[in-house]
């Protein structure tokens, strides 16, 4: 039996919701399309229902209020990494944009697709017959890990590149769902489960992003891949200390969530780099062996705390 393939474009978040209720058993919200589309035509997703949010013009657009920077999480990365609000305030978030797949991407990927983005695994992110050939894994209902060879858990890897930059800035994630409105910090959306990475409710759409514009940070980001374009991370790292010190180290790419270290600029830095790689559940799932980002995480924590003590 053929399935019946449905597309909707709400020009409201609460008809955008309703379209997701009646449409409960397979959906998926559409932004720019850079994550899910390239997963639809590897078979990696199986949904009948795009609800594209395009149109919906209250979740875009960038302000300074109440002492917090409202990012719009249909901005594209292109758009902000040319805002005078973002690179006034928030260098290291343009570092982070600019490190994100190619000027083409970067045209039609959104903020808020980003911190959603999927995450990815070397076996799982191939075409179907690869999949098929190679054995079914806990991400694509097969009952092994197929880097691990363990059945209880799922390593894969989360990719963004803005949501380290943005979690060492310390901000919030604004969503909203069935029960309304919710502010929340953006490290608490993600479980660390690499089939079930995030803990949204499936029917929530993401509003904005909020960073805390009161505070002055000294930032340093660094991103690990084979290609300076296209590539997804291998290990993401992003360090910010504000005027008292505090410290603040995340990693992506090398875990099913972000690795969030909190200290004071004036810890010892081996101890700060020993946390971090203790944290970080990194497997051979990658292009990078698995030894070689742990090493290489040591690597731009050290030479992230030594700039930011200069």
């Amino acid at each position: 039996m053929i399935q019946e393939k449905i597309y909707r474009m709400p020009s409201s978040v609460s008809e955008a919701i309703n379209f997701a209720k009646s449409n409960s058993d397979s959906y998926r919200y559409l932004a720019g399309g850079t994550d899910i589309m390239p997963n639809k035509f590897q078979g990696n997703d199986q949904i009948s229902c795009l609800i594209d949010l395009s149109k919906i013009e209250n979740l875009r657009g960038v302000s300074a209020e109440n002492n917090m920077l409202r990012i719009g999480a249909l901005e594209t990365l292109s758009s902000l990494a040319k805002n005078p609000l973002v690179i006034e305030n928030f260098p290291v978030l343009i570092e982070a944009i600019l490190s994100v797949g190619s000027p083409l991407i970067r045209y039609s990927a959104t903020l808020g697709g980003n911190v959603l983005c999927e995450n990815r695994c070397l076996y799982y992110n191939q075409s179907e017959w690869w999949r098929q050939s190679v054995g079914y894994c806990l991400k694509c209902d097969g009952d092994i890990c197929i880097a691990t060879q363990g059945k209880n858990a799922c390593f894969s890897e989360m990719v963004s590149d803005t949501a380290p930059a943005l979690i060492a800035l310390n901000a919030k994630i604004e969503y909203e769902d069935l029960s309304g409105k919710h502010i929340v910090p953006l490290e608490s959306i993600y479980t660390g489960d690499g089939v079930k990475p995030k803990n949204l409710p499936t029917e929530a759409i993401v509003h904005a992003i909020l960073i805390p514009s009161d505070k002055k940070y000294r930032c340093h980001f660094k991103k690990l891949r084979e290609r300076e374009s296209l590539e997804f991370t291998s290990l993401t790292c992003c360090i910010t200390a504000d005027e008292k010190n505090n410290i603040r180290i995340v990693l992506s790419g090398v875990d099913p969530k972000p690795v969030l270290i909190e200290g004071l600029i004036t810890d010892d830095p081996e101890t700060l780099i020993t946390r971090a790689v203790k944290a970080a559940r990194t497997v051979d799932n990658d292009m990078y062996t698995r030894k070689y980002r742990r090493e290489m995480i040591k690597v731009y924590i050290n030479e992230g705390i030594t700039k930011i003590n200069r």
